[in-house]
């Protein structure tokens, strides 16, 4: 019985590049977001986190992660995971109503899921700096 061997790519080292690039500009991005939202709890976060193209931050996490070996791809894919709920928890914390101020609850779950987010950026980046 013969066994059909399978190679699987991985994306060409430029691709890799331009997407390592791509995810700094992420943990930049929430960077920002924190910075607005310390200055002002009741800034439209939302605003800020549709520069988030859910599949095209996955694209690029995943591509990133192809230059890493299957043992570290394991811990580094369930960062990922993370990494695009948190954003769309964000979004869904971030509804603002009209004439109606964000509360300190709110406030809080915002900025403890934007810490949790630059946190994991900043973690799946460390495999790359």
């Amino acid at each position: 019985a013969s066994q059909l061997a399978v190679s699987i790519p991985t994306p060409p080292q430029a691709a890799v590049q331009k997407s390592l690039r791509n995810t700094l500009g992420y943990l930049k991005a929430v960077k920002q977001i924190e910075a607005e939202m310390a200055k002002d709890p009741q800034s439209d976060v939302r605003t800020f986190v549709q520069v988030f193209a859910f599949d095209k931050i996955r694209a690029d996490l995943n591509t990133v992660n192809t230059a890493l070996d299957e043992d570290t791809q394991r811990g580094t894919d369930r960062l990922i995971r993370a990494t695009i709920q948190d954003i769309t928890e964000i979004e869904v914390s971030g509804i603002l109503k009209p004439g109606i101020p964000r509360s300190e609850r709110k406030i809080g779950i915002i900025k403890a899921k934007l810490a949790k987010l630059d946190a994991a950026f900043t973690d799946f980046l460390k495999f790359f700096v």
